[in-house]
């Protein structure tokens, strides 16, 4: 897929209603974009291929009708780690081919987020209700049953239910230890949300290794899905001007401008954007 044209499908995502962006196309789509000669048919098939052997299982199992949330689990699970082999990849945790779906599809292994997106995919196939959490740091998935009973399961860990011991326990992993759960880390997040969590992976990765043009172009992905986020043009300004990107710099701070609320920070940004064009004149 020609990146121009992966980039106007990412566009007309953002014109939709979140609940019926399809994640997995738009993984795929964001994907693309590093690989623009690669053909989409092989992984969109694959997706076919998951969704099918998770219904089958479903049958299988006498649990395609009402299951509850740990049935439901327990099916993915068998299809995506038993019978599929994704798993989370420890060993090599920083490699950006964990953030990129083609890639994981690939080697059957990712990020929690990436993993994530299978699962919400696979589920949501079947017409479980699924969605992401805003947990810190790592990416969970809440299952929920037609009578309003929820799960939820790590992607990362082979799809394992957490009950609040064991997120108590990965919370202080990966948030710290004076941290305690609240009731913010079970909000659902949007669909959006889930796959700008998925690029933003990308960009810390590239600004940890200084490769700033990578980062910010990882942030321009994101304003694709979210193009009114003032926060994101912020941030590719910010990561622009580090660059020494400076026109770029200033096209983002005034996209940043133009979605901002009235503020402090508003006014800051509309100095630096007079700051960035004397130093271009």
């Amino acid at each position: 897929m020609q990146t121009t044209e992966a980039r106007e499908s990412l566009k007309r995502l953002a014109g939709q209603a979140d609940e019926t962006v399809d994640i997995a196309e738009a993984a795929l789509l964001l994907a693309a974009l590093d690989h623009p000669t690669t053909d989409l048919a092989l992984y969109r098939e694959h997706l076919r291929e998951v969704a099918d052997a998770v219904h089958q299982h479903a049958n299988t199992a006498g649990c395609d009708g009402a299951p509850s949330p740990e049935d439901m689990a327990k099916v993915l699970a068998a299809v995506l780690v038993d019978h599929f082999r994704y798993v989370g990849d420890d060993e090599t945790y920083e490699d950006l081919d964990n953030a990129n779906l083609m890639r994981v599809i690939e080697r059957r292994r990712g990020l929690p987020v990436a993993l994530g997106i299978l699962y919400l995919f696979a589920a949501r196939a079947q017409g479980w209700a699924a969605v992401g959490l805003n947990f810190p740091n790592h990416f969970l998935i809440r299952l929920e049953s037609i009578d309003g009973r929820r799960a939820i399961i790590d992607p990362f860990h082979k799809g394992r239910v957490m009950g609040a011991p064991e997120l108590r326990e990965l919370l202080k992993v990966v948030a710290g230890p004076g941290v305690e759960l609240e009731a913010g880390h079970y909000r659902p997040v949007a669909n959006r949300d889930v796959l700008i969590r998925l690029q933003n992976n990308i960009k810390a990765r590239n600004l940890d290794r200084g490769q700033l043009p990578q980062a910010a172009e990882a942030v321009e992905r994101m304003l694709l899905l979210d193009p009114a986020n003032a926060s994101l043009w912020r941030e590719a300004g910010v990561i622009y001007m580090r660059a020494g990107q400076l026109k770029r710099s200033i096209a983002a701070f005034e996209g940043f401008i133009a979605h901002a609320e009235a503020g402090p920070d508003k006014d800051k940004i509309v100095r630096v954007i007079g700051e960035l064009r004397d130093r271009i004149n």
